[in-house]
């Protein structure tokens, strides 16, 4: 069983909290249920899941050799006696996000009672075969780097790229810090069986969907910021964020998104 932890909503609105949905948080590639935890502690109206997906924070030893298995995991989870009868809302970053995008097209939570899915900074696809080849090839690469070589290295030229241009050097090397607890067999695992190059293009089935879909992203993130913009989705962007909102502005992402989500 994935590694999970639970919050109940805060006492003194426990009675308004029956009728507020779960709200279950996947978080991105590299990264744990901790990762939340700046921000959920704010959204304590609601009741709250924090799930360790395979590979990673206390999941790190649990392996998966398909995405089936993967969504698996995370079904049984949310199939707990303790959250039936509840409504549930899928929080996802990054790779988190993705997971929760495809889970949602492929009807894996067919079976749930979700009323909304909220996906920060995750791509919704490549359309282009060569696209798809050249990040299969990227991802091997970075997927190779963590297997073979110190994860201290590897983090650090990780958080280098592009997509990490808004934070400074402290931030960066916190990051380091913190991520270096994972295991360089585990994720490279993971990275080859998340990689976007499996990921076909999501966009024309989630506009298909009944459940709704809310895109959350930072305003100093311009890959996704665009991404966001172009996809014709519900979006939302918080100032002065770069790609981890809820790392970088955790007051600001915990107050939109209970803003999304009163809208579901």
């Amino acid at each position: 069983m994935l590694f999970s932890q639970y919050f109940p909503p805060n006492a003194s609105t426990r009675e308004r909290a029956h009728s507020l949905p779960l709200l279950v948080f996947l978080h991105g590639f590299l990264g744990s249920h901790e990762d939340w935890l700046a921000s959920t502690v704010l959204l304590d109206d609601y009741p709250r899941l924090l799930i360790d997906l395979p590979g990673f924070g206390r999941s790190k030893h649990l392996s998966c050799q398909s995405l089936d298995c993967c969504f698996s995991k995370i079904n049984d989870v949310l199939i707990h006696p303790s959250y039936q009868g509840r409504n549930i809302v899928i929080v996802g970053y990054s790779m988190g996000g993705r997971l929760a995008l495809r889970g949602l097209v492929e009807s894996v939570f067919a079976q749930l009672p979700l009323v909304g899915v909220v996906v920060e900074g995750a791509h919704l696809g490549l359309k282009d075969a060569q696209a798809r080849h050249e990040r299969e090839r990227n991802d091997e690469q970075w997927a190779s780097r963590f297997e073979q070589e110190p994860i201290e290295q590897v983090l650090s030229d990780w958080y280098q790229q592009a997509v990490f241009s808004s934070l400074n050097d402290d931030q960066r090397q916190t990051l380091v810090d913190i991520r270096s607890d994972n295991l360089g067999q585990s994720i490279g695992a993971m990275l080859r069986l998340t990689s976007l190059a499996h990921q076909s293009y999501l966009l024309p089935s989630l506009h298909k969907q009944t459940v709704p879909i809310r895109y959350l992203c930072g305003e100093k993130d311009e890959k996704f910021k665009q991404l966001a913009v172009d996809s014709g989705l519900p979006y939302t962007l918080i100032q002065g964020a770069g790609h981890n909102v809820h790392h970088e502005c955790p007051a600001q992402f915990a107050s939109a998104l209970g803003d999304i989500v009163e809208t579901f």
